[in-house]
């Protein structure tokens, strides 16, 4: 595991979609470094918020093509973790929301 966890979870993503995650699943999607693994993502969660994790999925994003008139760039791919808490956990972060 990295030094430390907050070098691993980059990030929350709040999105419509995820917010209903949230509510129903109790499931909660963060940017996560690239080359962080399942087991370092669930040991840096539990480290920062304190709370158990059931269960992690991972997927890596492309960054997509963008044009500005003639000029084209393309966004920074990323890695997105969703984390699955054990019932009663919640993150604070989100709360509120």
């Amino acid at each position: 595991m990295a030094a430390n966890p907050r070098d691993i979870i980059i990030r929350p993503i709040v999105t419509e979609k995820t917010s209903d995650m949230m509510g129903k699943d109790n499931k909660y999607t963060f940017m996560v470094a690239m080359d962080a693994n399942k087991t370092e993502i669930r040991q840096a969660i539990e480290a920062i918020f304190n709370v158990k994790v059931v269960n992690v999925n991972t997927v890596r994003v492309e960054g997509k093509v963008k044009r500005m008139g003639r000029y084209e760039g393309k966004r920074s791919d990323y890695k997105k973790a969703i984390v699955k808490l054990a019932a009663g956990n919640t993150i604070p972060l989100f709360e509120g929301m």
